[in-house]
């Protein structure tokens, strides 16, 4: 029979969680995706209350969170939820918009700094091509980590997510792995 468990995005024996420094990295693997885009003349929905971002920015709610991803598209998140069919539930919440399941085709990581943003900070400017001392809580984009594609949101002075493609996992955790033991090896 064949086996159809879930595998995690950096595989079952891979370590998902590493500390360096001030900062802690780790696989997000219960946070839930969803594509969500107006079709012409729709006006934007407020999915679950949650009012939707616009360029360059990520919002959370009670039960959501989204990032803009182009004109009148988002990538809605819902923590916690990634065994259930979010899609499914957005499309019949919003019919009149097109909702595309993302989940298992994006790996999340999430860093979370013990030592308040100056630590993220020094990472975002080893990592990605983005002014990161203007990028503050509630900014996210889309831009290019070595040779990989991400998007990159800065949920709080102190945490910052770094979402790209599942089939990249490996090469991503190498790349902030590698970066982040670099940067404790530092002088701060």
């Amino acid at each position: 029979m064949t086996d159809l468990t879930p595998m995690p995005a950096l595989g079952r024996a891979a370590v998902s969680s590493l500390r360096a420094g001030a900062l802690t990295i780790s696989v997000n693997e219960a946070v839930a995706l969803a594509g969500l885009a107006l079709r012409r003349g729709a006006a934007p929905p407020a999915p679950m209350g949650l009012v939707l971002p616009g360029p360059g920015r990520w919002s959370a709610g009670q039960a959501v969170a989204a990032f803009w991803t182009g004109p009148g598209q988002w990538m809605i998140e819902a923590e916690g939820r990634a065994g259930e069919d979010v899609a499914r539930a957005l499309k019949t919440r919003h019919p009149d918009c097109s909702v595309t399941e993302q989940t298992d085709g994006w790996v999340a990581f999430e860093i979370v700094s013990v030592a308040g943003g100056a630590p993220i900070v020094r990472l975002m400017e080893k990592l990605i091509n983005v002014d990161a001392a203007g990028f503050g809580p509630g900014c996210a984009t889309r831009t290019g980590l070595e040779h990989m594609s991400v998007f990159v949101i800065r949920r709080t002075e102190d945490r910052l997510a770094i979402i790209g493609m599942r089939t990249l996992a490996g090469s991503l955790w190498h790349a902030i792995e590698t970066a982040a033991m670099r940067q404790q090896e530092e002088p701060a």
